[in-house]
């Protein structure tokens, strides 16, 4: 009865929540610049230890050289690094890019799954990057735990947990399945703005009265 009791609670305060989110930000979509749901997949596995403008810088050429799963899994790792570079990781990333469009030819006529657990199968995609692709390309609700929304979920008391798929499944349960898509990226937009890993701007913040976090700045007076 006590765990029913808390989760009601949450559900109630995590409504209040999303409401401000909402207003805050009515209208939101993925930074990251692309044409179709293989070029999102890319991007989003470039975007791992990046901001979203170096891979939208590093993407602007990038899609100009390699359209195609074909492209990519014709192209060099040497040519893949050389133009991904900035994005840091690159070795690994573009092993991971190469071998992900060799399985999309191979399995899925080229075609990007719809299906988390068809994404995650693929090299150098868990379960952020899955469901980046899902909701932003496909519709298709997830949660995406990146660090701001990880950061953000325990400041505000939505979640104890420190591992990102604990954190999703907490999320789940207390956000309405169709929201999940906006409110991760509500949280984003948040945390870039507003809820900053170091310099959070407490005072202003939208979300204060409704924060747990224990070193919230306080406001003047």
């Amino acid at each position: 009865m006590a765990k029913k009791t808390i989760l009601i609670k949450d559900k109630a305060r995590s409504a209040k929540i999303q409401h401000i989110l909402k207003t805050t930000y009515p209208d939101v979509k993925t930074q990251l610049r692309n044409a179709n749901p293989f070029e999102l997949l890319v991007a989003t596995i470039l975007s791992a230890q990046c901001t979203d403008k170096q891979v939208n810088h590093v993407t602007k050429d990038l899609f100009n050289r390699l359209k195609t799963p074909q492209d990519f899994a014709s192209a060099s790792n040497e040519t893949i690094e050389a133009l991904i570079r900035s994005t840091g990781y690159f070795r690994n990333k573009a092993k991971n890019i190469k071998n992900c469009s060799k399985s999309l030819l191979e399995k899925y006529d080229g075609q990007v799954p719809q299906s988390l657990d068809e994404l995650v199968k693929l090299p150098g995609v868990g379960r952020k990057t899955a469901n980046v692709v899902l909701g932003s390309a496909f519709n298709i609700p997830g949660i995406v735990v990146d660090t701001h929304v990880a950061r953000i979920s325990k400041r505000l008391g939505l979640t104890k947990n420190n591992n990102p798929v604990k954190i999703e499944y907490d999320l789940m349960e207390i956000i309405p399945r169709e929201e999940w898509n906006v409110f991760s990226l509500q949280l984003i937009y948040f945390g870039r703005a507003i809820c900053k890993a170091r310099k959070p701007a407490c005072p202003t913040c939208p979300l204060y009265d409704l924060c747990n976090f224990p070193d919230k700045i306080l406001k003047p007076g």
